[in-house]
């Protein structure tokens, strides 16, 4: 089974998608959904040498809908400051965030996380992968900032990643 269905929340994906293009899907779409969500995880599996394991994905789905509404709340943020005009932007800054996760799919993640939500940009990962550098539009206290990403964002994905 693992040999047909490779990746088979790929293949779930590639159905979904493929029908929502032509709405309504003929029976012709449907065959031609199915053959690509089955042909195109076994070509592509090569590609993906990293298979990560999720090891608590009640505890991912929480962290998508907390990064959502960060996100959400960044955009009315930024938006307002942008509305204000020049003179009240605040100075974005640099800030070195130590990382206590390792794990390649936990730091894909954390550099998908703070590029989704506006304000933050991960600029730089250590050789080592003990810290990341960000720029910050607006950090505010650069410890309790590095204190609250680490906690809503780092530690999540360390007990997801395991």
């Amino acid at each position: 089974m693992k040999a047909l269905f490779p990746a088979p929340i790929l293949s779930v994906a590639l159905f979904a998608l493929w029908l929502a293009i032509d709405l309504p899907p003929s029976a012709a779409h449907v065959a031609l959904a199915f053959v690509v969500a089955i042909l195109v995880p076994i070509v592509v599996a090569p590609l993906r040498p990293y298979h990560p394991r999720v090891r608590r994905p009640g505890l991912a789905l929480k962290l998508a809908f907390d990064v959502l509404h960060d996100a959400l709340v960044s955009n009315v943020e930024v938006a307002r400051a942008l509305m204000r005009g020049h003179d009240a932007l605040p100075e974005g800054r640099f800030v070195r965030v130590p990382l206590d996760v390792r794990e390649p799919g936990a730091l894909a993640a954390l550099a998908i996380i703070t590029t989704i939500v506006p304000g933050t940009v991960w600029c730089e990962l250590a050789h080592d992968r003990s810290a990341v550098l960000l720029h910050v539009l607006d950090p505010g206290d650069e410890a309790e900032f590095v204190a609250h990403y680490k906690a809503r964002y780092e530690r999540p994905l360390k007990e997801i990643f395991g």
